[in-house]
């Protein structure tokens, strides 16, 4: 597949500059961000949906702690 980009003057000067540093051309460092974006994403996506979980978990345990508290309300131990 063929794709076009277009990149404002900055990530002109950074992509050309990478090409040089690397010395790989702009394509294969085009592909290898859009990789590593892509891990990126992916992880982070994990861990938005572990920490809603776990958000969850302690809402349902403060929830249950309180209603626990409700049965006991003017009854002795």
């Amino acid at each position: 597949m063929i794709a076009t980009v277009r990149l404002d003057s900055k990530l002109e000067t950074t992509l050309s500059n990478l090409s040089e540093e690397l010395d790989k051309n702009k394509s294969d460092i085009i592909r290898d961000a859009i990789v590593l974006y892509a891990k990126n994403f992916n992880k982070n996506k994990k861990r938005r949906i572990l920490n809603a979980v776990k958000k969850t978990k302690d809402i349902d345990k403060n929830e249950f702690l309180d209603f626990e508290d409700t049965l006991y309300d003017g009854i002795a131990r």
